[in-house]
């Protein structure tokens, strides 16, 4: 837990937007030091930390900073990482906090009647930090654990993609060889329909009849030319697929090379995506080796996490030791739950938080759900989980083992050890039931 004397603090606001940013700076005592717009860009930055850096030097009773702006988009990244790590306000320890715009909004609400202009805001954002509730916010990780965020959160928005490109030529492939995608696994041809094997198949003959009618030896040669000889039964896999080819739908002539053209379309794109994939996982690679990668070492060893989530959740997190409890870090995931209680009534299906970071409680759920699959103490929970109610059985058991899954990974971050199925301590396991 970070303690601040509040008394002797400065407490800056800004009010972010792409172009200017409005600041507001009082003390404790609502005294005003700064009350003025800057460029958001270099210039303004270096204007404002001169403006920030003569107020500590004419007021020395004041010793330390203590800066908060929304979280708005990429604009308050530059803004609040060069705040966080300027050489001239390192004499004031700054602690810089990027908010959830929600935490202000529902603050704005203790005042009533008040106007909202971007001054207003700023004053607001920098009331909020005055009266304390920045104090269960996690402060400004550091360019090292950004720089990893853009990477993994970069590699997420790639596999968006696929997934995306997949959905999108369901339609297609349905249309194409209708049988293919309604096969079970143990009748189908290829066990990915989006292979390279299965590409060829569904892009290099331009109808099913050409299958149909190939000859044995050519089709064999085909798939074992186009899978590298990694199918096993390549026979078999001949002889499904004419199965298949017959059992589909025809098409008219006119439809067979605009569907070709929009399925080679479809596959180029997954293709690139995923070449694209494994340049960043490199680049990831790279990255945690720059850093401490013990963390990244402690992740990987918990069974059925592996580079990719680990990666993830390092990113988000960062330094573990910003958070003073596991019940610190779900807060900040998002993976609490919100009381509804009144009088006599006490609810009995409450909705999880979700007012946190989006991308760690992906992959802390992601994570969670993979654990569950191999840990037997997991699985156990998850299914105890399950069973207690008949509505959103999954979505809720898989909240709550995600919620298990971060008191694990506090608990092993937090005392620096690889995973070894050992209960942890007691002082670390009081933050769950």
């Amino acid at each position: 837990m970070i303690k601040i004397n509040y008394m002797s603090t400065l407490f800056v606001g800004i009010d972010v937007s792409s172009k200017s940013n409005v600041v507001y700076a009082m003390d404790f005592d609502e005294n005003k030091y700064i009350d003025a717009f800057f460029g958001n860009n270099q210039p303004g930055a270096d204007e404002l930390v001169g403006k920030i850096a003569a107020c500590m030097q004419k007021h020395p009773h004041l010793n330390t900073i203590i800066v908060a702006l929304e979280s708005t988009s990429v604009y308050s990244i530059h803004i609040a990482n060069f705040l966080a790590s300027c050489e001239l306000l390192m004499p004031y320890k700054p602690y810089v906090y990027c908010l959830n715009p929600k935490m202000t909004a529902n603050y704005r609400k203790s005042y009533v009647g008040m106007d909202k202009t971007d001054h207003i805001d700023a004053f607001l954002i920098s009331d909020f930090a005055r009266v304390g509730r920045t104090k269960k916010c996690e402060p400004w990780r550091g360019s090292q654990y950004l720089a990893l965020k853009r990477l993994t959160r970069h590699r997420l928005h790639l596999a968006e993609c696929i997934t995306r490109e997949k959905t999108y030529m369901v339609s297609n492939l349905y249309l194409k060889f209708s049988e293919l995608q309604l096969l079970d696994d143990d009748s189908r041809p290829f066990s990915n329909i989006y292979g390279a094997t299965s590409s060829a198949v569904l892009t290099e003959f331009m109808s099913l009849q050409e299958i149909i009618d190939s000859p044995e030896e050519e089709l064999l040669e085909f798939l074992a030319a186009k899978s590298r000889n990694r199918i096993a039964d390549i026979s078999k896999t001949s002889e499904l697929l004419k199965k298949a080819a017959r059992d589909s739908y025809r098409l008219d002539k006119c439809m067979y090379e605009p569907l070709n053209v929009s399925l080679a379309s479809s596959f180029n794109c997954i293709q690139t995506y995923q070449k694209e994939i494994k340049l960043i996982d490199q680049a990831i690679e790279k990255c945690i080796s720059g850093m401490n990668p013990n963390a990244f070492i402690i992740l990987k060893s918990i069974p059925g996490i592996g580079p990719v989530w680990a990666a993830g959740m390092l990113s988000e997190i960062g330094d573990i030791a910003a958070f003073h409890s596991s019940d610190a870090l779900a807060k900040y995931a998002g993976l609490t739950w919100l009381k509804n209680d009144s009088g006599d009534f006490v609810s009995e299906d409450n909705r999880v938080s979700k007012a946190g970071n989006t991308y760690l409680r992906y992959y802390l759920g992601e994570a969670a759900n993979s654990v569950r699959r191999h840990v037997p103490e997991y699985a156990e929970f998850y299914s105890r989980k399950y069973a207690e109610v008949t509505k959103h059985q999954h979505k809720r058991a898989l909240a709550l083992t995600s919620r298990k899954f971060v008191r694990l990974v506090f608990g092993l971050l937090v005392k620096n050890q690889l995973y070894t199925g050992e209960k942890l301590d007691a002082e670390l396991n009081t933050n769950f039931k």
